[in-house]
């Protein structure tokens, strides 16, 4: 961990001849390495500062906690934020491990499997959040600190009040100017500048170092079990994981990302544990809204979530945009018996008929995935995967779990 007292004369000496710290302009190789090193250490000392909300209790680290890979501790599907942190949220709080990579998004975003062929169009792509609305870290990093149930700012001007009586204020001066504080609006530009970069240091955020990368590299063996699990991880006619989850190095040699960073709509079950859904009439519709507003009434959109990446899944206590599910089994369960036993995942109307898709209104069932494992199937079909199997696939997702945040020795 770098401290800023530790770089602020290199960094400081380096940016000395710039104009302007939040909009410098065109920098030198030094100074630009500077610059990246000193927003780091302020965006570190930033993200855990509780100082930054409105309660004056919660930091980015509250929800994003470093010993669950930057994202949630608890298995609530959702966390509480607001002035009185009495406000709940709408969505799972997502891990902020290896989104460096994800592409700014697109509504048309054309690839294919051996990156030579540019014909095939896999819509819509990218993005940051469960819905793609924000394209970079640092425009991520304004969402919670104005979001009314997360960090719950007033406005720009207050986290600028707020960082003018920081500790650090005087580093957050010396990198953005003397009189950054009195332009709250570059002020708060200057702090999620200073967030986005700090969550993209690789050694934090993206240090490709579990048991999968170490197997890809020659250094370690997978078990009989988690070989299997992997072989229908990516075989096309079972788990079908990786045609979302690449799973795969890149061409270039990069680490998988086990993302494809497309959207997508799997109709997870409405969960009741969230509180807006009490209403009946509230429908989170991912990419068509209600948060993103841009694509209001792109009925095609409508149920489209981000896949998130699988490193360190298992992890999390809970799974999917809404949390609905709280084991891996289970979220891995339901992609291989979705449409086979729809009874074991939604609910019953009061007539005892299955409440098919229930968290997805009838008109956007068009936009469902019916790849395999879903395939067509019916209820009563034979599933793509069994119990043993689902095991197998579970086994191998746990060897994605990052060196720093096992408790267990790897194998």
């Amino acid at each position: 961990m770098i401290a800023i007292a530790a770089i602020s004369t290199f960094a400081l000496a380096a940016l000395a001849n710039t104009a302007d710290g939040v909009h410098p302009g065109p920098l030198s190789r030094a100074q630009a390495f500077a610059r990246a090193e000193a927003l780091t250490a302020l965006g570190r000392k930033m993200f855990f500062d509780p100082a930054l909300s409105a309660s004056g209790k919660q930091a980015c680290s509250s929800c994003h906690d470093p010993r669950h890979a930057f994202g949630p501790a608890s298995a609530s599907p959702v966390e509480m934020g607001g002035p009185n942190l009495d406000q709940p949220g709408v969505r799972a709080v997502p891990s902020l491990r290896y989104l460096q990579a994800a592409p700014a998004f697109t509504e048309h975003f054309h690839d294919s499997e051996d990156e030579g062929d540019e014909s095939v169009d896999n819509g819509p792509t990218g993005g940051l959040t469960w819905d793609g609305r924000a394209d970079h870290g640092k425009d991520q990093a304004k969402i919670p600190l104005l979001s009314p149930f997360e960090m719950a700012n007033k406005d720009e001007a207050a986290v600028s009040a707020s960082l003018r009586k920081t500790a650090y204020a005087d580093d957050f001066k010396a990198v953005f100017g003397q009189d950054v504080f009195e332009r709250p609006g570059d002020a708060f530009t200057a702090a999620a500048e200073a967030l986005g970069t700090f969550e993209q240091s690789a050694a934090d955020f993206y240090p490709y170092s579990s048991r999968y990368d170490a197997f890809l590299a020659g250094k370690a063996t997978l078990s009989a079990q988690e070989l299997r699990g992997r072989e229908l991880f990516e075989d096309e006619a079972k788990g079908n994981c990786a045609s979302c989850h690449l799973s795969e190095p890149a061409n270039d040699g990069e680490p998988p990302q086990f993302t494809d960073f497309g959207l997508i709509a799997i109709a997870v079950p409405r969960n009741p544990a969230i509180p807006a859904n009490a209403d009946p009439a509230y429908a989170d519709l991912g990419l068509c809204g209600p948060l993103r507003t841009d694509f209001r009434g792109r009925t095609d959109y409508c149920g489209l979530f981000k896949t998130p990446t699988l490193r360190n899944v298992a992890l999390r206590k809970s799974f999917f945009h809404n949390g609905y599910f709280h084991t891996l089994r289970d979220a891995v369960a339901f992609y291989a018996s979705r449409d086979t036993d729809p009874g074991r995942w939604y609910p019953r109307n009061t007539d005892g008929t299955i409440d098919k898709y229930d968290d997805l209104p009838k008109a956007y069932w068009g936009n469902l995935n019916q790849e395999s494992p879903f395939n067509g199937k019916k209820p009563g079909d034979k599933p793509a995967l069994n119990d043993a199997e689902i095991d197998d696939i579970v086994a191998f997702l746990q060897t994605l779990t990052d060196a720093d945040q096992r408790t267990e020795p790897a194998n």
